[in-house]
């Protein structure tokens, strides 16, 4: 496909993506928490997946970048008070506060910029890492206010049942938009080979995430991801 035209494909899905969710929450037909974490989880493997419409040319990757880019832009001036949008406000924050948007959200889409720009569709370490921080981080919120259990003795916010919805939700993600790589041919290994390197990753980004820090799990859980996949795959 041209390469802008991928490019105008891919914005106007993440678009769509990110406004239908703002229509729900603004309707109220999803609470604004849920509807933040499934922004978090699905506009990731959208985008990942219009990667494929792009061709093998050394700038594809730059034309890519522009949609989390200028997506994230809007957001840091949305969470300025510069720009009104009180749709993304009100889907992409917990409470309501704009100033939320410059914590998670702002660096949920910088890490897709760099992620994009160092790794690509060359390799399956960036796109498992991205996976692992929507699938993984985005899940574990979800899954630990919907399952009682027990806390994290050394995370007192967080549980169990939050640190295994991180485990599952990254591993399955992840392993979804693998499998639709090779079968694109994109990846020349049977999905079975990347299953090990992926559990471990997997596994070290649960631990990551169960750590008592405070808003910066898209920054911790990506980068995490991306090192240990740098052995493993």
């Amino acid at each position: 496909m041209n390469p802008f035209l991928a490019t105008g494909l891919t914005f106007a899905a993440a678009i769509a993506w990110l406004r239908l969710m703002d229509f729900f929450a603004q309707k109220g037909w999803i609470e604004s928490r849920l509807s933040r974490k499934i922004i978090h989880i699905g506009t990731g493997p959208i985008f990942v997946l219009c990667w494929l419409m792009f061709p093998d040319i050394w700038y594809a990757r730059y034309l890519a970048m522009l949609v989390p880019l200028l997506i994230t832009v809007q957001f840091t001036l949305v969470g300025l008070g510069i720009m009104k949008d009180d749709a993304s406000v009100k889907s992409m924050s917990r409470t309501g506060d704009r100033r939320e948007i410059l914590r998670g959200p702002l660096y949920y889409g910088i890490m897709f910029v760099l992620v994009t720009i160092f790794f690509w569709k060359e390799n399956p370490i960036g796109i498992v890492a991205l996976m692992m921080m929507c699938g993984g981080d985005g899940v574990a919120d979800v899954i630990g206010r919907r399952f009682k259990s027990a806390k994290l003795p050394h995370s007192p916010e967080k549980s169990v049942a939050g640190s295994l919805g991180v485990f599952f939700g990254g591993w399955i993600l992840s392993a979804l938009v693998l499998l639709a790589y090779v079968y694109a041919g994109v990846f020349p290994a049977p999905v079975s080979a990347y299953l090990l390197p992926l559990t471990v990753v997997a596994v070290v980004g649960m631990l990551v995430e169960s750590l008592p820090f405070k808003d910066i799990d898209n920054i911790t859980v990506t980068l995490a991801s991306v090192i240990v996949g740098w052995f493993v795959f």
